[in-house]
């Protein structure tokens, strides 16, 4: 018996049925459709806390986040994704008019599952680090404190600093915010992965 191919969709096919679903959301990496399931209430509850401190610290700037729904598009990888949050601090770049794909991101956060810790600190990573604009990658446990920013230097270079202490503040260079790791973990009840 022959293996069946797998059906491959394009960018704009996707879209146009992602845009009309009223069922859930999906990702796109090169042809193929990942759906995309619920998140915990401590997932729910780390991303409003850095939108949060965020948005209250990009007030009067030309800064903005958007948590959940906002997709990011990799150009060069043909992916559409859903971060967690993303923010920036320029003039936005949009897909179209519908203004629901961003494609200049400064910063990315992707609060970590058991399911996906791999591969967002894995391949995803690697497709998000494609993105010219992209200068900070922060992945955020839900398990425990523990926080992983990686920055783009300015030779193009990744660097990793972590943070596992609920005093540990964060600099956020790309927005000139700093998170408090109090406050990001605000009213968050850990379970075990």
């Amino acid at each position: 018996m022959l293996p069946q191919p797998k059906p491959h969709l394009t960018f704009e096919d996707w879209l146009e049925a992602e845009r009309a679903s009223l069922e859930g959301r999906s990702e796109y990496i090169d042809g193929e459709v990942f759906a995309m399931t619920g998140a915990s209430a401590a997932h729910n509850a780390i991303v409003r806390n850095i939108s949060g401190l965020l948005w209250m610290q990009m007030k009067g700037r030309p800064c903005q986040v958007y948590a959940n729904d906002m997709k990011v598009r990799v150009r060069t990888s043909n992916i559409g994704t859903y971060p967690d949050l993303v923010a920036f601090c320029a003039e936005h770049e949009f897909q179209d008019n519908r203004r629901d794909i961003l494609l200049n991101p400064s910063l990315i956060v992707e609060v970590l599952s058991g399911s996906t810790e791999a591969y967002d600190r894995g391949d995803k990573f690697a497709l998000y680090r494609q993105i010219p604009s992209l200068r900070e990658y922060l992945l955020v446990s839900q398990h425990q404190v523990a926080v992983d920013l990686f920055t783009r230097g300015e030779d193009g270079r990744w660097t990793l600093t972590d943070f596992s202490d609920l005093s540990d503040s964060i600099h956020l260079a790309s927005l000139d915010c700093t998170l408090d790791l109090a406050e990001v973990y605000d009213k968050v009840e850990f379970v075990p992965a």
